[in-house]
């Protein structure tokens, strides 16, 4: 692979899960923040909190719609429609809107949690409910989704400007798909194996699948998944690896 260049990229982690000191902490190392609309985790008010949080570090404030699924954490397949993904993908945005212009903020994205997040990856009816839902709320949402994902497909045929997402923390398929989780390698642990996994997809346009071969993926964004031990951690050290490299952080997605 030819080494690409990269000078700019977005820095993302789902917030409004667990407690808002969590949050806090991890805010000045982001650009961009996917809050928790309450169906998996969250709470009016942890929205309200993490809204003024991304408030006030300058942080772009983006929908985390997930599957009604609190007891799973939105991690468990639960087979809805089509239509009910859509309707529960409007409901979610439609109320981190409501909370975010109460304080005169701006919803600017939307990423789905989870198993919605993975189904949508690979299901198009799936993929086209979500989007759907996403330009009928708002066409001028950007949609983020997996690198080469049917998510990116669906939201690129309705007009939606559409973001590339890769995983310092996650492992990959040798299909560019998310290790499953309910396998035991499916989360990278380790701080410099996830700096590496990152500084791999800039600087190569590719990631290393579990069996050894190389997936060719172009992103826009990374995520740290904000509820993780290591989150923090993670974060701060991937903040500092891309400055070192004079990449500048920041959700304009370039």
């Amino acid at each position: 692979m030819v080494a690409r260049m990269n000078t700019q990229m977005d820095i993302n982690a789902d917030l409004g899960e667990l407690s808002t000191a969590n949050d806090a902490a991890l805010m000045p190392y982001l650009s961009s923040a996917n809050i928790a609309c309450g169906f998996h985790a969250g709470s009016v008010e942890r929205m309200r909190e993490t809204v003024a949080l991304c408030l006030h570090h300058g942080v772009a404030i983006g929908a985390h719609p997930s599957y009604r699924d609190r007891a799973y954490f939105g991690r468990r397949e639960t087979g809805i429609s089509a239509e009910e993904i859509y309707a529960i993908t409007r409901e979610q945005i439609d109320a981190l809107r409501v909370i975010a212009q109460a304080q005169d903020a701006t919803l600017r994205h939307v990423k789905a949690h989870g198993a919605l997040y993975n189904r949508c990856a690979t299901d198009v009816a799936a993929a086209e409910a979500l989007a759907r839902a996403v330009v009928d709320s708002d066409p001028f949402l950007i949609l983020v989704g997996l690198a080469n994902s049917e998510m990116l497909t669906a939201g690129r045929a309705l007009g939606l400007r559409v973001v590339s997402e890769g995983f310092a923390d996650r492992r990959y398929t040798p299909a560019g798909q998310l290790q499953p989780r309910t396998l035991s390698d499916a989360l990278i642990e380790d701080e410099n194996e996830a700096i590496a996994q990152v500084l791999q997809m800039l600087e190569h346009g590719t990631v290393t699948a579990v069996d050894g071969s190389m997936v060719a993926l172009d992103i826009d964004t990374v995520c740290v998944h904000g509820d993780g031990p290591q989150a923090l951690a993670f974060v701060q050290a991937l903040h500092q690896a891309l400055s070192s490299k004079h990449i500048r952080i920041s959700s304009e997605f370039a």
